[in-house]
């Protein structure tokens, strides 16, 4: 048992001894079918506060030589696996944290000398009679070992991409390192010493010109998490049971911190989801998470489109993402998509794959980007905010001509980044003219099934302004008539429906006159209980 080399399980105890664990150890299952295969090098990237690391102490506490874990993994998912005791602790471990060997080093420069040096030492107290004197590399020490006792190692990097991520400009330190993970996991020679590799991070492998250096790896990304993705982070049903356990309101904690949906799953960031448990306030926990400052460069980088896109994104809307030319760094950046994708893996943005699209996954993101902002001094936020506003006192205030000429003032203002040319475009136009009401209205519902029907948008005001503020129903038409969008809204009995959500509601019909290019707009209030509909 050493620093790297067979570690005990403490962390993972660690771990399940806290008040709230949740329990993905099914993800053993899946890397015990994939042992000695070619499938047996994984890159699981994903944002911070997420369990990498619980993942990466998982797996050491489940393979390494060093502990007996038998108790520890008692009555958890994996032990009804046919496959459990099997590979239960049987395996040669090397697990390291690429992010502590950088601090311990004291220097990018400095680490994988330092790594090399502490497995070098472990590899020679336990297994010396193998590795000739003159072996100095540790994928050398490795291949002499393997041939000599047919064992086969598990190897583990937590915060693989550190040097990557946090050096982007240390090409030196960069090099060395990326030299050390290619002759550890790339060849013939590897597959032979390698039974799993596991490495997690913020992002996926870096693409080097040779586009060779890692390509043994099958990722697990943020854009595509494949048969991982109920194990990136927190479940809509493990979030279920932890509002039951909690007494939480489980609408409510959707509203605030849903929003990634990966492979079928709607997953929640663990982190938040802990808070709001433990301390019981509906708040961001996301500034905690070390990458706050981060995005603000990336978000200041003068893109044509970007920040425009930004704004649509902060008003509820998802925007078209090419992935494919982003370089998985934190330096090269050739156009607004390659700033978005960046964002995706670092969690700010959520990834629609079929539709390769993007969006502000959730409240708490969304604050955390409006905080971003507010802070970088944007002017065209601070226009776009001053417009909306006034939309939305106009709402409040049942003003339906000045609601119809000033989403009329967004159309032509912004006509260009906007596109407005069909229905989807105006509801792109709604809203970023309702922008401002993010302060006061969770996310903007689309098609929410009310009544005999779907309405177009449903604004529901946060629970601190649910008494104050009225959920808003907005129902769009294209070359007909506000009063037929009215029509509508009550004859399929949306406000009934919606009565639930707040004690009043306004009714807005808003529509479109493709030939005069104009916008109607007719307000009326709804009384929940009294079922009274005034004008």
């Amino acid at each position: 048992m050493g620093l790297f080399l067979n570690p005990d399980n403490r962390a993972f105890q660690t771990a399940i001894d806290s008040e709230i664990y949740v329990d993905k150890t099914g993800l053993i299952e899946f890397t015990n079918k994939v042992l000695g295969t070619q499938q047996a090098f994984i890159c699981n990237s994903r944002p911070r506060r997420f369990g990498k690391s619980i993942t990466a102490n998982m797996l050491a506490a489940y393979y390494s030589k060093g502990c007996d874990s038998q108790e520890l993994f008692a009555g958890l998912a994996i032990e009804k696996s046919p496959a459990y005791q099997k590979q239960l602790n049987k395996y040669d471990v090397i697990h390291f944290d690429v992010q502590w060997c950088c601090k311990e080093a004291g220097s990018a420069e400095k680490t994988v000398a330092f790594i090399s040096q502490v497995l070098m030492e472990e590899l020679r107290e336990a297994y010396g009679e193998y590795i000739p004197e003159k072996v100095t590399k540790v994928s050398t020490a490795l291949a002499y070992i393997s041939d000599a006792t047919s064992n086969r190692f598990v190897i583990i990097v937590d915060e693989w991409d550190v040097l990557i991520r946090d050096e982007s400009t240390n090409k030196i330190a960069q090099e060395e390192y990326i030299d050390f993970l290619r002759s550890l996991f790339k060849g013939i020679e590897p597959t032979r010493y390698i039974a799993l590799a596991f490495m997690t991070g913020i992002l996926p492998i870096k693409k080097f010109k040779t586009q060779s250096a890692l390509n043994n790896f099958d990722e697990y990304t943020m854009l595509d998490s494949g048969v991982l993705a109920p194990y990136i982070g927190f479940t809509e049903s493990e979030v279920r049971v932890l509002c039951e356990k909690y007494h939480k309101d489980f609408a409510e904690v959707k509203r605030w911190y849903d929003g990634y949906q990966l492979g079928g799953y709607h997953v929640y960031n663990p982190r938040a989801v802990v808070g709001v448990m433990l301390r019981g306030t509906f708040q961001s926990y996301w500034s905690q998470t070390g990458t706050y400052e981060s995005i603000i460069p990336l978000i200041n980088m003068n893109f044509d489109g970007l920040k425009t896109d930004i704004v649509t994104m902060l008003s509820g809307d998802a925007v078209l993402v090419r992935t494919n030319s982003y370089q998985n760094d934190m330096v090269t950046f050739k156009n607004k998509h390659d700033v978005m994708t960046s964002l995706i893996h670092l969690g700010y943005l959520a990834y629609e794959q079929q539709e390769q699209k993007a969006y502000i996954p959730n409240e708490e993101v969304r604050s955390e980007f409006v905080n971003a902002l507010e802070e970088t001094a944007w002017d065209e936020f601070a226009d776009f905010q001053r417009l909306s506003r006034e939309v939305l006192n106009a709402t409040l205030d049942m003003d339906a001509d000045a609601v119809a000429s000033m989403i009329e003032k967004v159309h032509m203002e912004y006509t260009s980044a906007i596109q407005y040319n069909d229905e989807n475009s105006l509801s792109s136009v709604l809203t970023v003219a309702y922008l401002c009401a993010m302060q006061y209205y969770f996310k903007p519902v689309r098609e929410m099934p009310l009544g005999r029907g779907f309405a177009d948008f449903v604004f529901i005001p946060k629970q601190y302004y649910a008494h104050i503020y009225p959920a808003l129903l907005v129902e769009l038409k294209w070359n007909k008539n506000a009063d037929t969008a009215m029509k509508q809204m009550k004859e399929k009995k949306y406000p009934v429906s919606l009565q639930n959500f707040a004690d009043e509601i306004l009714l807005v019909g808003i529509n479109y006159d493709k030939k005069t290019k104009e916008h109607t707009c007719s307000i009326e209030k709804f009384i929940g209980g009294s079922n009274r509909i005034t004008k």
